[in-house]
């Protein structure tokens, strides 16, 4: 039975166990709500948990535990220099699952029967090119090993997903049972209700910490590997930065800092001006009709995907850069640059600024606006003397906010600055960020057991701190901000 159909099994024990558990206490009861603890509603509600919370646990475990289980079943399948490491073993099971997921197309799509997805061998052709006549394309060619692993793959989660209807099934029944034996109408419905709901949220809370631990622990542990693989004193202090997956590679972080921070700096000089003069203008002047029209208009711009804004700097603003501006001075010739990075990451970032700023001028005590009022100075001088300073923390962690979005962008700079690792001032020079480099080091069928591939851990882990630095500093100020004035 697959995921979904046991999603509706569950929905519809859970009606079931909604239905019988109210009826029960009104039965109880004799009809007389008085007399119940509770509204008939929680009645019903708690019969529909008890079949729903502990049903899509068991569901949840089976379907994180089952994939583990069975790649331990064929770790056995290749040689020992095959899996010796945790990523080495993540990449073969990698491609055991896909061809498993191929011949299991090529049998809903009519290609192959069961009996000759269990039978099929490498010897007999290419299981690659068979697989990619059905539209399931495989990186590299098909080994014996791994074909051998996801036929079997293949047995053993049949084998699984049986086990894993009859669990998740028989759970919902147990519920269902449990929660109709103990309804009555003097059972308190409305306190266990609350208490589960109380419990799905304080774990619901939990998922970002838990995230942000999972992120670390990945990151730490594949930037140890990479460090005792490469001095990490030529990864922080190394100017030059030229991989080489043939090995000899120097793979200095400077290079990369460097261009993350300058298209960064770029960026926010162009955001914050007009997104901090945009808000006052919206807060402080604009008509209620004005305001109803230009927010929304300024805050389409986040809406739209950063590949489009990738296409503008690429198209457009790069080769007005280049014709009007870097080729008549002599500062370059091409459209991809710092300049045409920043300057459409700015633009980006606009409506975050401005929507914080807003927010945090809209803020301040009108009290401290009548007091300036009250002792003559003008708008332009409440605006200026008053309002700004008071909200000036604010301001300040909202931009910092945006300097760490603008730190994290990738698909931009790879289509507005270019590739070029390199220190240079010039800001019509192309260049890179580290967000890129990442994403080319992890590009392709390299496997992770050299230090060109590890470095994007060290990378991913330089640009975790570095925004994690700016975020947590602007959270300060915001707080400090709050506690005074609110």
């Amino acid at each position: 039975m697959s995921v979904f159909m046991l999603l509706v099994v569950i929905a519809v024990l859970a009606l079931v166990g909604f239905v019988i558990g109210r009826q029960r206490a009104l039965a109880s009861a004799a009809g007389n709500i008085k007399e119940m603890h509770s509204l008939p509603l929680y009645y019903g509600w708690h019969g529909a948990l008890m079949v729903i919370v502990p049903s899509l646990f068991a569901l949840t475990f089976w379907l994180v535990i089952q994939p583990l289980v069975i790649e331990r079943q064929l770790v056995g399948y290749f040689p020992p220099e095959v899996v010796e490491s945790s990523a080495a073993r993540t990449l073969a099971m990698a491609d055991v699952r896909r061809v498993a997921e191929g011949l299991d197309i090529a049998i809903a799509q009519g290609a192959m029967t069961e009996v000759q997805a269990d039978m099929v061998r490498t010897e007999f052709g290419s299981v690659r090119d068979r697989l990619a006549d059905v539209g399931v394309a495989l990186g590299a060619e098909v080994t014996p090993q791994i074909l051998t692993a996801a036929q079997d793959y293949r047995k053993y989660a049949v084998v699984g997903n049986i086990g894993r209807s009859i669990l998740t099934f028989l759970v919902a029944l147990a519920g269902l049972i449990y929660a109709i034996r103990i309804t009555n109408k003097d059972f308190r419905a409305r306190n266990r209700v609350e208490q589960v709901i109380m419990a799905l949220l304080s774990l619901s809370s939990t998922v970002a910490i838990l995230t942000t631990v999972g992120i670390v622990l990945s990151l730490v542990g594949e930037s140890l590997r990479f460090f005792t693989m490469y001095p990490w004193q030529d990864f922080f202090f190394s100017l030059t930065w030229s991989p080489n997956f043939q090995g000899g590679s120097d793979l200095g972080l400077a290079p990369l800092l460097w261009g993350t921070i300058y298209i960064s700096f770029v960026s926010i000089i162009v955001a914050a001006p007009i997104g901090l003069f945009s808000a006052i203008y919206l807060a402080e002047y604009a008509s209620p009709r004005v305001r109803s029209v230009v927010k929304p208009a300024i805050e389409v711009i986040a809406g739209i995907p950063t590949v489009v804004f990738g296409l503008f700097a690429l198209v457009t603003l790069g080769p007005i850069l280049r014709d009007w501006i870097a080729e008549p001075t002599g500062w370059g010739n091409s459209g991809s640059s710092v300049m045409t990075a920043g300057l459409v990451i700015g633009i980006l970032n606009i409506p975050f600024v401005s929507s914080l700023a807003d927010d945090v001028i809209n803020a301040v005590p009108q009290a401290m606006r009548d007091g300036s009022y009250g002792i003559g100075a003008t708008k332009s001088e409440t605006i200026r003397l008053v309002i700004l300073p008071a909200a000036l923390p604010g301001i300040v962690g909202g931009m910092l906010l945006a300097l760490s979005r603008a730190i994290g962008e990738t698909m931009i700079v790879t289509m507005g600055a270019g590739a070029a690792a390199k220190l240079d001032l010039n800001p019509f020079e192309a260049m890179t960020t580290i967000t890129v480099k990442i994403v080319s080091q992890l590009t392709g069928d390299t496997e992770f057991d050299s230090p060109e591939t590890l470095v994007a851990f060290a990378l991913g882990m330089t640009l975790f701190v570095l925004t994690l630095g700016l975020n947590v500093v602007a959270l300060y100020i915001v707080r400090k901000y709050r506690e005074q004035y609110e």
